[in-house]
């Protein structure tokens, strides 16, 4: 089993995993610019997982959240998979009230989760797209997203996708952790590459790493 998960080596790891540093952090700026909002991005944890290990892996790093909000994209073209945009309760309350410049008549009744759910959408959508967009046109890939779907304030349990790939495949996740600056607010971004894009990953990598041994 170990060696059938040996996808992608050290030095490819490495080297995504720089990628995915300046990927994240034009996407960092580029939420600051649209939203006004600074997002700070951890260092990005790379893991090659057997797709039935994924939900459980997801659930084990969120785990101190017991309600969370998702926003779910799928992604494809060369690259290929899906983005999980996991943020803490309360926190789409929070940006909502944030973003409209501190108006209470949004936690009035019926209007909590209509907005709730529209920043978390937008919020998501950009995030998501800025550092999957940006991580593609680095690897020489263009990406096209499907619409993303909201989940709000369910338990971690219930909420996470169980059946993101065929179980006998692997895949390459791809975990950040954010916050937003200045606020209690953050959460977790993964992208899961399906398994058939590892070999076209390989080799864009490979591609990437001979720009500079010229």
């Amino acid at each position: 089993m170990e060696s059938e998960l040996q996808l992608i080596d050290a030095e490819e790891k490495d080297v995504l995993q720089e990628i995915m540093n300046i990927a994240f952090g034009i996407a960092a700026a580029e939420l600051a610019e649209i939203i006004n909002i600074f997002v700070v991005l951890s260092v990005p944890y790379i893991q090659v997982l057997r797709a039935r290990e994924l939900p459980e892996h997801i659930r084990s790093e969120v785990g101190g959240c017991e309600s969370v909000s998702i926003v779910e994209q799928d992604f494809w073209g060369e690259f290929k998979g899906n983005a999980l945009l996991v943020f803490q309760a309360e926190a789409g309350k929070e940006l909502a009230f944030m973003l409209n410049g501190g108006d209470t008549s949004i936690f009035e009744p019926g209007t909590t989760d209509r907005f709730e759910s529209e920043i978390l959408m937008k919020v998501g959508n950009i995030l998501i797209g800025a550092c999957v967009g940006k991580l593609s046109e680095l690897l020489g890939d263009v990406i096209q997203y499907s619409p993303p779907r909201v989940l709000v304030e369910n338990q971690a349990n219930d909420a996470l996708p169980q059946n993101l790939f065929e179980p006998g495949c692997s895949a390459i996740i791809l975990r950040t952790m954010f916050r937003f600056n200045d606020k209690d607010i953050g959460g977790f971004l993964f992208l899961v590459t399906s398994h058939e894009s590892i070999g076209w990953l390989k080799g864009a990598l490979a591609r990437f790493m001979a720009q500079y041994d010229e």
